[in-house]
């Protein structure tokens, strides 16, 4: 048995957990940095607005938590968190594979939504600014950008759910 058989299948299925975590996280770091350089030239004008400010700037965060949830779930199905993770040497590569392509729509809709949410979140600072009673409706249209990282996170948690554990 190759090196590659006997380890590539579990490699695979780590490969795409950590990719759900890693490029969500980048996508959130990347968004929160986006909304918070908008946040700031408002803050020196009126520091009063910071909570509502940190409001917006916390919701493109929200898709690097939802790719812990997927890292963290598919390694509950993979045995390696309560379960019998000594089982997973020789894990198929076919599984491992399926593992990877499931965990991808929250690597990819994670990373992509929540840098398109920060562009909306940045563009309500500007609505915060200029009309601060009218700040929800920018939250609102982040809210529709959040819909999307959703189902991306629904997409990895079921087609992990209905995968078999090694």
């Amino acid at each position: 048995m190759s090196f590659f058989e006997q380890f590539g299948g579990l490699a695979l299925a780590l490969l795409g957990g950590g990719l759900a975590l890693g490029l969500s996280c980048v996508g959130s770091a990347k968004g929160t940095g986006i909304v918070g350089e908008a946040g700031t030239g408002l803050l020196t004008q009126d520091p009063s607005k910071s909570g509502k400010v940190m409001v917006l700037q916390l919701l493109p965060g929200t898709q690097g938590l939802y790719g812990l949830v997927v890292w963290f779930f598919s390694l509950i199905r993979l045995g390696m968190i309560g379960g019998a993770g000594a089982n997973l040497v020789g894990m198929s590569v076919t599984l491992g594979f399926q593992y990877f392509i499931a965990c991808m729509p929250m690597a990819i809709g994670g990373l992509l939504s929540a840098i398109a949410q920060a562009r909306v979140a940045a563009g309500a600072v500007n609505i915060l600014a200029k009309k601060p009673d009218d700040w929800t409706k920018g939250i609102i249209l982040c809210g529709i950008v959040e819909f999307y990282a959703i189902l991306s996170l629904l997409g990895s948690f079921l087609m992990l759910l209905w995968l078999p554990t090694p």
